[in-house]
Parts: C-alpha cells; sequence; structure tokens
C-alpha cells in the first residue's frame, strides 16, 4: 500500500489547527504556550482514515512568521499540501512564503482550504475564491480544488476529506532510493520506554531490531520498537510518519535535524554542490560569497554559498553553487533544500543537492560545470563516472555511489555493467562493488611504468625494485588490491615482470657502461685472486673512494649472476674457488664418514677466521648436518 503524509501551509490565525482538529478530532497543538497564545509554535502530529480504508498522516505546521524556520521541518517528507486560506483575510505574507517553500521542496499537489467562511458573506467569499484562484496561477496549485470549509460550523468538511483522497489518489509513490533515512523532528521520553524519536521516513524501510546510526553524531542505537499513527509494527515504510523507540540513549543526545539512517549508508558532509534557483519576489541579487540559512530534512544550517558559473544571482535567475556549511548536515544527492537569507530572515530561493560529498571547486571551471551538468540531467553510467572521476584514484563503492547519486542500488549495478563492457570502469572488490574510473586506473598504469623506466634510468645495475619502493614512488594513497591488480595486468600484457618481490619492465636488462664494466672485472679479480681467503666486503669497497655506491651495486648484481656468493654478511667468495672447495669437501667426508673444524684445516689450509663460516655455510647449503662436535653428509646425498 502507498503511504503519504500532508502537511498544513499558511499564514497565522488561518485555522489550520482547528480544521484538524475538526476532521480527525485530534488537538495538534501540544505546548501550553501554544493553548495561551492561540498560535502554534511547534510541530503537530496527526492521521486521518481517507474513504479507501488508508490512513493518512498530517503534519499541522506553524504560520508565524517567526517559526518558519519550524515550518520547513514539517514540510520535510509530504506529499502534498493544504494551504489553508482564512476567506475574512484572504491571502496572506506566509501565504505566499509557504507555497513558495513548499514549491522548492519539490511538491507538486496539493489543494487549498477556504476557512472561516461563517464569518464572511457569500459576495465576499466569491470574491476570495477568485483572488486565490489568480493567485495560484502558475503554481503547482494552478488547478487545485478550493474547497470552502468552517471548522467551528462543521460546514464543508466531507467535501473537504473527498478532496484530500481525491487529490492522495492522483500521486505517484515516491521514488525510492534504497537509503533508509528518518529526519527528526521530535525527540521525547516515554515512561518504561525510553528515549523516542518521530519523523517522516523519507526513503526504503526499517524493522525493530535493527542498528541504525545518528548523524551527524555517528552514534550508533538499536532500535526497541516502532509505531506508525500509534500503532505498534514490526516494519515502517517510506512515506509513513513514524515513531522510533531507541535503546541505550540518552534525549539529550539527540536533537531535531539530526537523521537515522542504517550504518556505512551516508556520510556527514560540511561541504554540498547544489543547483539553486533565487527567487524572482527577492528585492536584490544574492553575491558571491554570502550566508545564508540552509533549510534541509528538518535541519537548519548557517552557510556561505560560492556561487560557480556567476558573479551573482539576480532575482529569478538560477545556477550552480557550492554551500560551505557552518556545522555538518546529512544530506542525499538529489534532496530538495530552502535557503534563507542570514539577515533578515527571508525565504529566498532553493534547489536541489547536485553532489553531498564534493571537494573545493574553482569558479568558472568550465569542466566543473560540464559535470555538474551531468550529474543534474545526464543519464545514469555518465553520472556514475563524474563521480568515479571525483574519487580518483580511491575508487567508490555501491554504497557511496547509493549515497552521491540518489540513485538505487539496482539502477546503478545495471548501469555499472555497460560501463565494465565499454571498459569505463574497472571493478576492484566484488564484495562491496568497489569500482574505479578506468581514466584514473590507465593513469595507474602509465605511472607505474615511467617510475620503473626512470628508476631503471638512475639505477642500472639494479633489476628492478621492489613492490613496496615502487608503491611509495607514487606518491598517493593507492590501496593495496589497485596496485596488486594493476601489476597483474601489466604482467598480463608482458610490460613488466614480477619475480616475488622484485618489480621491472620486461625489456629492461642490466647493460654495463665501459667504467662499469671494468669496475666489475676489477671486483671479480679481488675475489678470483684471494680464492678461499677473500678480504672482507667494507675492504673490497673501499678500495674504490669516489665509486662505493657503484661497487656495491655492482657486488649486487654479481651475487645475483651467481659470480659472487655470500657466506654471511662480512664474507662473499667468487664462485669457482667455493664450488671446488664443495667437491674436495664433499670427497672428504664420503672418504673419512665426518669433519671437524681441524679436518677442515688440514684439507684447506684456513684459518678459523674462513673455517666456522664456511662449515656453517656448507650446513645451510645442505651439503652437512651437524652432529656434536663434527660433521657428516646428509642421507640424501
Amino acid at each position: 500500500m502507498k503511504h503519504f503524509v500532508l502537511g498544513t501551509a499558511g499564514h497565522v490565525d488561518h485555522g489550520k489547527t482547528a480544521l484538524i482538529k475538526a476532521l480527525t478530532g485530534t488537538d495538534t497543538d501540544r505546548l501550553k504556550e501554544e493553548k495561551k497564545r492561540g498560535i502554534t509554535i511547534e510541530l503537530g502530529f496527526a492521521s486521518l482514515a481517507l474513504p479507501s480504508g488508508q490512513t493518512l498522516g498530517i503534519v499541522d505546521v506553524p504560520g508565524h512568521e517567526k517559526f518558519i524556520k519550524n515550518m520547513v521541518s514539517g514540510a520535510a517528507g509530504i506529499d502534498l499540501v493544504m494551504m489553508v486560506i482564512a476567506a475574512d483575510e484572504g491571502i496572506m505574507p506566509q501565504t505566499k512564503e509557504h507555497l513558495q517553500i513548499c514549491s522548492l521542496l519539490g511538491i507538486s499537489k496539493g489543494l487549498v482550504a477556504l476557512t472561516k467562511i461563517d464569518l464572511v458573506e457569500e459576495e465576499w467569499l466569491e470574491l476570495v475564491q477568485s483572488e486565490i484562484t489568480e493567485f495560484l496561477k502558475g503554481t503547482f496549485l494552478e488547478d487545485a480544488p478550493i474547497v470552502p470549509v468552517s471548522a467551528t460550523k462543521q460546514k464543508g468538511l466531507s467535501d473537504l476529506v473527498k478532496a484530500i483522497y481525491t487529490t492522495v489518489s492522483k500521486i505517484d509513490e515516491k521514488a525510492n532510493d534504497g537509503i533508509f533515512r528518518l529526519p527528526v523532528d521530535r525527540v521525547f521520553t516515554m515512561k518504561g520506554f525510553g528515549t523516542v524519536v518521530t519523523g517522516t521516513l523519507v526513503s526504503d524501510h526499517i524493522k525493530t531490531n535493527e542498528e541504525v546510526e545518528i548523524l551527524p553524531r555517528n552514534t550508533t542505537v538499536r532500535i526497541r520498537g516502532l509505531q506508525v499513527h500509534n500503532q505498534p509494527v514490526d516494519e515502517a515504510w517510506v512515506g509513513q510518519r513514524t515513531a522510533i523507540n531507541l535503546q541505550g540513549i540518552e534525549k539529550s543526545a539527540i536533537e531535531r535535524g539530526n537523521v537515522l539512517v542504517r550504518p556505512k549508508t551516508v556520510w556527514p558532509s560540511q561541504r554540498l554542490d547544489i543547483y539553486v534557483e533565487f527567487l524572482a519576489s527577492n528585492s536584490k541579487s544574492i553575491k558571491n560569497r554570502a550566508l545564508v540559512r540552509l533549510h534541509t530534512g528538518t535541519s537548519e544550517i548557517i552557510a556561505r554559498i560560492t556561487l560557480l558559473d556567476k558573479d551573482e544571482l539576480a532575482p529569478g535567475q538560477d545556477g550552480f553553487a557550492q554551500l560551505v556549511l557552518a556545522s555538518k548536515g546529512v544530506v542525499v544527492a538529489g534532496d530538495h533544500f530552502v535557503l534563507r537569507s542570514y539577515s533578515p530572515v527571508t525565504t529566498i530561493g532553493g534547489g536541489r543537492i547536485i553532489d553531498p560529498l564534493p571537494l573545493k571547486h574553482k569558479r568558472q571551471n568550465k569542466k566543473i560545470i560540464a559535470d555538474l551538468n551531468i550529474l543534474r540531467n545526464g543519464p545514469l553510467p555518465e553520472r556514475i563516472s563524474v563521480i568515479m572521476e571525483r574519487t580518483g584514484f580511491s575508487g567508490i563503492n555501491l554504497c557511496g555511489l547509493n549515497f552521491r547519486l540518489g540513485v538505487h542500488t539496482k539502477k546503478i549495478r545495471d548501469a555499472l555493467e555497460s560501463l565494465f563492457s565499454n571498459r569505463k570502469a574497472i571493478l576492484l572488490d566484488s564484495e562491496d562493488t568497489t569500482v574505479i574510473s578506468a581514466l584514473f586506473y590507465n593513469q595507474l598504469e602509465e605511472l607505474i611504468g615511467k617510475n620503473l623506466a626512470t628508476h631503471h634510468t638512475e639505477n642500472p645495475l639494479l633489476e628492478g625494485i621492489s613492490k613496496e619502493q615502487l608503491k611509495e614512488t607514487l606518491g598517493r594513497s593507492i590501496s593495496s588490491k589497485l596496485f596488486n591488480l594493476v601489476l597483474k595486468n601489466l604482467v598480463k600484457k608482458e610490460i613488466i615482470v614480477v619475480d616475488k618481490d622484485n618489480v621491472r619492465l620486461a625489456k629492461h636488462k642490466v647493460q654495463l657502461a665501459d667504467d662499469l664494466n671494468s669496475l666489475r672485472k676489477d671486483i671479480a679479480r679481488i675475489y678470483n685472486d684471494a680464492g678461499l681467503t677473500p678480504p672482507y666486503l667494507t675492504d673490497v669497497i673501499n678500495n674504490f673512494n669516489d665509486q662505493k655506491a657503484k661497487a656495491q651495486s655492482i657486488i649486487k648484481l654479481m651475487l645475483k649472476d651467481g659470480d659472487l656468493i655470500k657466506i654471511n654478511e662480512d664474507l662473499y667468495f667468487a664462485r669457482g674457488p667455493l664450488n671446488k672447495l664443495y667437491d674436495d669437501y664433499k670427497e672428504m667426508l664420503k672418504k673419512d664418514g665426518k669433519a671437524t673444524p681441524a679436518t677442515f684445516k688440514d684439507l684447506t689450509g684456513l684459518s678459523r677466521k674462513y673455517i666456522i663460516p664456511l662449515m656453517e655455510y656448507f650446513d645451510m647449503s645442505k651439503l652437512t648436518v651437524r652432529v656434536g662436535d663434527h660433521r657428516i653428509l646428509r642421507e640424501k646425498i
């Protein structure tokens, strides 16, 4: 079943609350001050049973100009408006402002209740009706029914209910972006239950015992119970006025303007990309960097507006802008908002959220404006591409796209398939559908190739570079998953070679220039001439005063090529003499059955400086195994 909420609108003392009481039997003025002053200050709530058996939620809003911000909070999530105009006064300032606000919030259906008809003559009533018809021309209420009623005399109420029912039947079900959100418009405590919040469920659904996150406080709590129209339910759906009993949190920790969401589906932001309409009724232009009051959901936040494609907006103009908020806001792409001037406080415009989590933009930038136009009106695959580009090498998962596009995940999945097939998007993680723009993926491939080429040029004696060092050369935050995926793909393309932890370009080979080749020969000569009594490594390197770094690199290369063999950190041997010793030692062991340091000395004539490291090396090489104070051949040899 479809669920809808009706909101009242209209000037102070035009009979909104009295009319709701006559229709529903509920007095929505709860506060002593409201009853004392005879005006609505806070939001009030009721429900109306329609002829179809459907229950319609009702939000009664204040009409006084001092409480417009409360009125805007109440308008969050309503589907149709009942504009209340008193017959004895006609159209008044808040009649106009409330109509503007409803229009800016995207409300497109409604009706007019012409109240207090018992206070005027028939001719006056006809005159007021004519005035209202003229006033509503060009607005979303242009063709709306105007129903004369009297709450005190109980006149016209049945006609009004029929008109409400007819209007409701013409409303399409809300587009569901699949992100559970409930902007909090009231917080109170109930004895025996604890903290209760109420609001209109603007998207998706929620069940008892689920966990929800309170934003922007980032507090996670569990739902103890749900009520819709004062009846306990296990599940609440989009479009329903909902009361939620929260477990383990004090009333003081929540306030109007907070939003309940499922954890990790929405992220608070202090910067918003918007498309703004500056009302034609404004008396002057709005300049770049002006202070404004942002009303979205049930919150009011002071913000500074940066105009992105103009230096100022004249009355009746619209354009792209960025809002920088004084405190974090909680919105999803596509949400409507209202802007009011900082001082004096009047409604000056509104529009829709284009991107709820953008970076700071340069003004008058053609690429940024083009991207914003795509995000506002472009096909879904192109909109996804823009958001992927905005997230760069970090990529974005399905929940993030859902949040930054305001589109249901099923539609996003379908659009991603076309982007994958056209190689415009790359899947990084199938578990949470993390994707990256192919543009940035290709840039990373090119960057890795470029950095490897630079490394080879600067280090011609090294075969390659470790993965960790290569990742550091990229100079930005690249996830290990993305880095390894790019390496794997470059290997597949035969552009690079990965040997354990070493990475090099496939075409790279260590080629020594004449001077380096000469240096290598000198080092080889030292080790070959020394035979089984080579100098320590530091002594070898110190022989080449101004070429120590090159000597170290060449020794590493000779180790890799097998020309030198490392015994320990200090001792390296030429391959030839060490291989001959291996064969001689093996023959001795076969003949004698065992070897001790003394017999090893007899074999080689070496000092203890070399005997112990060499015998340990042959143990490590699995030629021998130590038993007590002697060595024997391993059984498999």
